[in-house]
């Protein structure tokens, strides 16, 4: 009887023993299961409340008032910044961002990396997630920053596509609030390429609820996918070949440069081909007095005086791009804490 007592406990100590291992090993897949990364790649992939809630954050933090109380959530982690295009502000203001908030940052531009000599974005991903917490890519075409997303398992940003630069648009945003209020409800005309900047303005229409009047020549008009996008979205949305009947009464007019940086040189004739046709839609004074008498100037630069824009408008006393130019700072703060809180 002791013997056989005896085999029962030693059955119910290997039960019990084999219920712990079992247990242990639920908790341990479970703790390990990876998690989707908070990436911000367009502002379209976006709620409206969402978005919101990081330009109150983004306004917060130029206040000095921090989220939660706490000024430098990134102490002990890092952003990798990759550079495939040049860049000033972008570089400048994702770095100044990163150590305000406690972190650290490695910077990479193409040839500072295997990128340079054909490593694809997919090992560069999976490489860089295993040393960084985030990675903010600046690229040429909107499918590395996608691939790179897909393949990362650490937080990926949008620095600039040739397809959007949602960054900017949320510094944009903030900068319109700071001047004239919210901008729900109110105009903004965009004059000019349709580019991915105005891609980007496109998305932000669609999501902060204002209309937006774009001014392009037809061939230099926002994809037409883009238009389709706006279209399901409910957003006011409209094109038209008129700056001056964009810019009739707005309470923003938005230009950029006519030739971006990193997507190469154009021959002579393709490029006194687009100078002239895009002339027109240089913003001066005149084209400017046509918007409302409070209304405001904007370009994310660099600008070429004189091309897309006046100097006098441009240096004049309506020009918001000084103060646009330092809210990618604290709007970038806000979304690295999206990111990489």
């Amino acid at each position: 009887m002791a013997a056989m007592r005896g085999n029962k406990d030693k059955t119910r100590a290997t039960k019990a023993g084999a219920r712990r291992v079992a247990s242990q090993s639920t908790a341990l897949k479970t703790t390990a299961a990876p998690t989707t990364p908070r990436h911000f790649l367009d502002l379209k992939d976006f709620d409206a409340a969402t978005l919101r809630r990081l330009l109150d954050e983004a306004a917060a933090e130029k206040a000095g008032r921090f989220p939660g109380g706490v000024a430098k959530p990134m102490t002990g982690k890092t952003l990798a910044l990759i550079f495939e295009k040049p860049s000033t502000r972008t570089r400048i203001s994702f770095e100044v961002a990163m150590r305000t908030l406690g972190g650290e940052v490695t910077i990479l531009g193409r040839d500072d990396s295997q990128l340079g000599r054909g490593e694809t974005i997919a090992d560069t991903a999976r490489v860089l997630s295993r040393y960084v917490d985030g990675i903010m890519l600046r690229t040429l075409t909107e499918k590395s920053l996608i691939e790179m997303a897909q393949h990362a398992s650490v937080p990926v940003i949008n620095g600039l596509t040739d397809h959007s630069h949602p960054c900017q648009l949320m510094a944009d945003i903030l900068t319109f609030e700071e001047w004239l209020g919210p901008i729900k409800g109110r105009s903004v005309a965009w004059v000019g390429d349709g580019n991915n900047v105005c891609e980007s303005w496109i998305h932000a229409a669609a999501r902060f609820d204002f209309e937006l009047r774009i001014a392009a020549p037809a061939t230099l008009a926002p994809p037409a996918e883009t238009m389709a996008w706006a279209k399901r979205e409910g957003a006011h949305v409209t094109l038209t070949e008129d700056p001056a009947a964009a810019v009739r009464g707005v309470d923003c007019v938005v230009t950029d440069t006519w030739f971006s940086m990193g997507s190469g040189a154009p021959d002579a004739v393709a490029r006194e081909e687009k100078l002239k046709l895009l002339s027109p839609y240089r913003v001066d004074e005149k084209l400017m007095g046509l918007a409302r008498a409070d209304a405001i100037f904007q370009h994310c630069l660099p600008a070429c005086r004189e091309r897309e824009v006046s100097a006098g408008v441009i240096d004049g006393p309506r020009s918001a791009v000084w103060d646009e130019a330092e809210n990618r700072l604290h709007a970038q703060k806000a979304i690295i804490r999206y990111c990489m809180g």
